[in-house]
C-alpha cells in the first residue's frame, strides 16, 4: 500500500516536517549519547508499530555503528545481557512513555528513579522530549502509512535540506 499523503509535499505539511526535525535537532546535538537516542527511538516505534520509523532507526543506529545483535534485542531488552543499566532505564522510560494508556500511573517511580540515577539534567531533558518527539513521529507515520524498507540513512536530514 502506498502512503496517503505526501506531508513532504505539502506547504503545511513541509513547513511542520521542518520545525519537527528542527525540534529533533535539538535532542540530536544534546549529550545523550547517540546509542540511546537510536535505541529509545526504534522501541518506542515497536511498541506503535510503525514500520517506517523503525526502518529508519534501525538503518540509523546500524551506520551510526550499532551491532546487529543488540538492534535485534531491543524488543526483548528485559530478557538480554547486552544492555547496561543506563540504556535498560532509558528503555523502561520510553516504554513506559509510549504507553501512558495502559498504566494508571504513566512512568513509574522506579523508572524514574532508574532515570535519575544514570542520566544528569540536560540528558533528561533530551530523553523525555525524546519519548515525546519520537511517539509524535510514529503517529504520523502510521496515519499516513509510510511503510518501513526503503529508507536510507541520512535520507531524512537530506529531505528537509
Amino acid at each position: 500500500m502506498d502512503a496517503r499523503f505526501d506531508i513532504f509535499g505539502n506547504e503545511i505539511g513541509l513547513r511542520f516536517a521542518k520545525r519537527f526535525a528542527g525540534a529533533g535537532l535539538v535532542i540530536q546535538q544534546s549529550a545523550l549519547p547517540k546509542p540511546i537516542q537510536e535505541l529509545v527511538s526504534l522501541r518506542a516505534s515497536q511498541i506503535n508499530g510503525c514500520g517506517h520509523c523503525i526502518d529508519m532507526h534501525v538503518k540509523e543506529a546500524a551506520a551510526a555503528g550499532e551491532s546487529a545483535v543488540r538492534l535485534h534485542l531491543v524488543a526483548a531488552w528485559r530478557e538480554s545481557t547486552v544492555f547496561t543499566e543506563a540504556e535498560q532505564a532509558a528503555l523502561a522510560l520510553a516504554e513506559e512513555g509510549t504507553r501512558l494508556a495502559d498504566a494508571h500511573q504513566g512512568v513509574s517511580d522506579e523508572t524514574w528513579a532508574l532515570v535519575r540515577k544514570h542520566y544528569d539534567d540536560d540528558q533528561i531533558a533530551a530523553l523525555v522530549a525524546l519519548v515525546a518527539l519520537i511517539n509524535a513521529a510514529n503517529r504520523l507515520a502510521v496515519i499516513l502509512h509510510q511503510r518501513g524498507g526503503s529508507y536510507e540513512a541520512g535520507m531524512f536530514a537530506a529531505a528537509l535540506d
